[in-house]
């Protein structure tokens, strides 16, 4: 469960949420830290450990099944509309797809572009309103290819908002921009609530800290602590982020925006059209970046807090040192 829940009835309690890719890491940071009680959907039944050995936590979820389906199959989007009006969803969390920078082009064009529409379209068929679509920061990923390692500095100039031209880095970055376009596209011609999260750096949780992919690198042996690679490593980290406890806010805090029936639960109160772009159905469309309370960070963070009130509770610059 979340560590809080805004005053008043909070529609995650009663909503029925399906997450797709529920098993991979940040998935199980959603599951661990939402408010909402989530159908799994996933290719395969959750395997015995977590990336970082830890025992997979879906494993014990009272005997909860796995909604076992390849979202880039030909009659994905009619089978899982199926699921969706079997289980009464009221909304969708999109996860799943293949999620490495150097996936080849046609896993990506299958599992991240495909399944993206495959999923719309069934929230399309099954009257399901929202959908929070994990996008990726690769999908502005040429801003730091650009500026970096300077740009992990705390005084660098520059900032990367949503009105910012995108600037993928890959083909996985590419295919998250595309799954964009599809969230607007959905938003536009069917009214569906589509919330874009370029998520940052969400790790397992012995890793879940911004130490993490330095000391990860020095499990592997590929540096020491301390050494230039090691620092270059933490400077990034305290820039991108996203704690699993914050990712699974922002999630939350998009889900209530969506399903609230008063129109939201931001700072400005409600959808108003100089904060939500117009679009032809009625649906929302907004891109937030998807990092903890990070000052170091090029990514924009004040539309989430004023448009659905996101709270992160971590910092990237918490910490002095890493864990023991």
């Amino acid at each position: 469960m979340s560590d809080a829940s805004p005053a008043g009835d909070d529609p995650l309690e009663t909503a029925t949420v399906l997450l797709t890719g529920a098993h991979g890491t940040v998935g199980t940071a959603v599951t661990a830290h939402s408010a909402a009680d989530y159908v799994l959907h996933d290719r395969r039944e959750p395997p015995a450990e977590l990336g970082d050995g830890a025992p997979h936590p879906h494993r014990d979820r009272d005997g909860a099944e796995t909604v076992a389906l390849d979202l880039g199959g030909a009659d994905a989007a009619e089978s899982l509309a199926a699921v969706m009006d079997d289980r009464g969803v009221d909304a969708v969390v999109h996860l799943a797809g293949a999620p490495a920078v150097s996936t080849p082009y046609e896993s990506v064009e299958r599992n991240n572009v495909r399944g993206t529409r495959n999923v719309l379209e069934a929230a399309s068929r099954s009257g399901v309103g929202t959908v929070v679509f994990a996008s990726s920061n690769h999908a502005v990923g040429m801003y730091e290819e650009q500026h970096a390692p300077s740009l992990y500095d705390p005084d660098y100039e520059l900032t990367v908002d949503a009105e910012s031209p995108l600037r993928p880095d890959s083909d996985y970055g590419a295919s998250k921009a595309a799954g964009e376009a599809w969230c607007r596209l959905y938003a536009e011609r069917e009214g569906i609530d589509c919330y874009a999260l370029r998520i940052g750096s969400v790790r397992d949780p012995t890793h879940d800290h911004p130490f993490g992919d330095a000391e990860r690198a020095v499990a592997r042996g590929d540096c020491e602590r301390g050494d230039e690679a090691y620092v270059e490593a933490v400077a990034r980290m305290r820039c991108t982020w996203l704690s699993r406890r914050d990712c699974a806010g922002l999630v939350d805090a998009c889900l209530r925006d969506g399903l609230d029936p008063d129109g939201g639960s931001g700072a400005d109160g409600g959808r108003e059209d100089d904060l939500n772009p117009n679009t032809l159905a009625g649906g929302a469309f907004e891109v937030f970046y998807g990092i903890s309370d990070n000052p170091n960070s090029w990514f924009d963070i004040e539309r989430a807090r004023e448009r659905v009130g996101y709270e992160p509770k971590d910092s990237g610059n918490a910490m002095a040192e890493p864990p023991e």
